[in-house]
Formats: C-alpha cells, sequence, structure tokens
C-alpha cells in the first residue's frame, strides 16, 4: 500500500533483486501522486472557478445597481428637461402677448400725437386769428386766457414709458 509520503508500506515485499515488482510498486505510487496532485488541482480549480463566478456575480449586481441608479437619473432629467421646455414656451407666449399689447399702445400713442399735432396746429392758428380780431377790436392779449394756458401743454407730445403702459395688464 502506498502512503501520502510516497514510501511504500507493506508485509515484507521489498525491491531487492526483483525489478519488476519495484517498478509496478513506483508507478503506482508515482499514479497516486499523480492522482493526489491532480485531485488538489482539480479542488484548487473549482475554487478559483467559484470565487471568479462570484467576482463575476458581484460585478453584475454592481451594474445593475448603476443602470437603476442611471435610469432613475435619467428620468429626473427628463422631467427638469420638461419642466424647463413648459416654462419657456410659457415665458414666449407672454412675450408674445407683451409684444403685441406694446405694438398696439405704441400706435394708440402714435395717434394720440398726430391728434394733439392736429390740436396745436389748429389752436395756434385760432389763436393767431383770434389775435388778429382782438387786436382789430381794440383788445389787448391777455395771458391769462384760458386757451393761452393750455397751449403750452397742447404743444407738448404725448409721451408713455413701459411700466405705465403695461400696468393694467
Amino acid at each position: 500500500m502506498a502512503s501520502s509520503n510516497g514510501t511504500s508500506s507493506g508485509s515484507g515485499s521489498g525491491c531487492g533483486s526483483g525489478s519488476t515488482g519495484c517498478e509496478d510498486q513506483t508507478s503506482k505510487l508515482h499514479h497516486v501522486i499523480v492522482d493526489e496532485k491532480k485531485q488538489k488541482r482539480m479542488l484548487s480549480n473549482r475554487e478559483s472557478a467559484r470565487r471568479s463566478r462570484m467576482r463575476k456575480q458581484k460585478h453584475l449586481d454592481g451594474l445593475t445597481a448603476q443602470v437603476v441608479e442611471l435610469k432613475k437619473e435619467n428620468h429626473q432629467i427628463l422631467s427638469s428637461l420638461n419642466i424647463t421646455t413648459q416654462n419657456y414656451l410659457n415665458v414666449e407666449s407672454e412675450n408674445s402677448i407683451l409684444r403685441a399689447q406694446m405694438s398696439e399702445l405704441s400706435h394708440r400713442l402714435d395717434s394720440l400725437n398726430e391728434i394733439s399735432h392736429y390740436l396745436n396746429a389748429n389752436n395756434n392758428m385760432n389763436m393767431e386769428i383770434s389775435s388778429a380780431y382782438h387786436h382789430d377790436q381794440g383788445f389787448v392779449h391777455c395771458e391769462n386766457h384760458p386757451w393761452s394756458s393750455s397751449s403750452a401743454y397742447l404743444n407738448q407730445p404725448i409721451m408713455a414709458s413701459a411700466d405705465v403702459m403695461f400696468d393694467n395688464y
């Protein structure tokens, strides 16, 4: 029988002069040692493969968790983008309305300035006629006359600023 240390044990069968018995025993011993090494190597390989599978599984679990986290982050970014886009569209709409209102109010202001200019021109003409008439009649032109004092205001264009224009809206 072979022992683990490579020596044979048995009752009196020695390897003296006969080489066949010795060779058989050595061959068996060699096979036993090779088988033991093979078994150890197989166990080592199995353990290594098990560790490798565990590392792969751990890596896969980490990647899966990362995918879940990235999907969550992507969803949050898309939600934020949608909210920002909606806010942008609201501001664009409001700006469009304000531009239209500003245009309308500018047209109104231009019209009022034209009316004021027309009234000033007519008032100046009426004052000249009145002044000539009063002068012919012997009246002196009086600065306290109601039309005289308002003519200073009629000569001024109508002005409005943006904050006044949009207070009512």
